[in-house]
């Protein structure tokens, strides 16, 4: 018996996967026309590679996940979007109130929202494993540095682990101020190294107020190895406009508040 390949689940999933490496990205319209089945068919195919990790689900079909199987080297990072990251920190710093305590996790975005909350004058906490930010606050009579204790990794610039996660339980800050390897609404806040997503886990678990996430375009849409945390648990989002034009591609969860930092000039 003669079967066609619209007919078959496991054939329909190839071909999808074979156009979005072509293409980059597939519509559920065009898709259900062009194998002769429902777009309810095409969007359950789609929903099944997503749960698979083979695709990112849009608002009209899917594109191709991007992943971050090894962490890139500190300096590298740091010099990739100078003028998006420095947008983002100003934003995120006028969500800083007077008397806060802020976990900030490491990263080169993160270290420009750390700048640029030193800078405010006003008397806070930050609690964080991001070893550069000793020397942005040590001009500061305003910030009261907690660092958190673990292995140091000069890759990322940050001490993680066990022993991080275990001073991170006795603090609860009132705002988290996460940066991440990855942003995907399908697999969550993720990262190439374990202890980092430990580390970061434990801060969001120990915040009683807001969770925010900080973004270049770069990030939205990345996978990486290790899960941090599902992005039910994130409040607010801050990214760039070209990643404010991705996720307007993509299906965010109900209650994430997306903030566009405009670059200054």
């Amino acid at each position: 018996m003669e079967y066609h390949m619209s007919t078959i689940p496991a054939g329909r999933h190839q071909y999808i996967l074979s156009l979005i490496e072509q293409n980059g990205t597939v519509n559920v319209g065009e898709l259900a026309e062009e194998l002769s089945v429902s777009e309810l068919t095409i969007r359950r195919d789609l929903d099944q590679l997503a749960k698979k990790g083979l695709v990112e689900r849009t608002h009209g079909g899917a594109t191709a996940r991007r992943n971050l199987p090894i962490e890139p080297d500190y300096l590298q990072k740091a010099s990739e979007f100078p003028l998006e990251k420095a947008a983002i920190g100003v934003v995120v710093a006028a969500m800083v109130e007077e008397g806060d305590t802020l976990y900030i996790n490491s990263g080169s975005t993160t270290l420009e929202v750390i700048r640029c909350v030193a800078a405010l004058g006003k008397k806070l906490t930050i609690v964080t494993n991001n070893m550069d930010a000793p020397w942005i606050c040590k001009d500061s009579d305003d910030v009261r540095l907690i660092l958190a204790g673990g292995v140091y990794r000069p890759r990322s610039h940050s001490v993680s682990g066990s022993l991080s996660s275990l001073l991170v339980s006795e603090v609860f800050a009132n705002k988290a101020i996460i940066g991440v390897d990855g942003f995907s609404p399908t697999a969550g806040l993720t990262t190439p190294i374990l202890e980092e997503a430990e580390t970061t886990r434990a801060m969001i678990e120990h915040t009683v107020g807001k969770v925010i996430v900080v973004a270049a375009s770069n990030k939205i849409g990345v996978v990486s190895n290790f899960k941090t945390i599902s992005l039910d648990r994130v409040d607010v989002l801050v990214t760039d406009k070209k990643g404010g034009l991705l996720l307007e591609q993509m299906e965010t969860p109900e209650g994430l508040t997306i903030v566009i930092a405009d670059i200054q000039e």
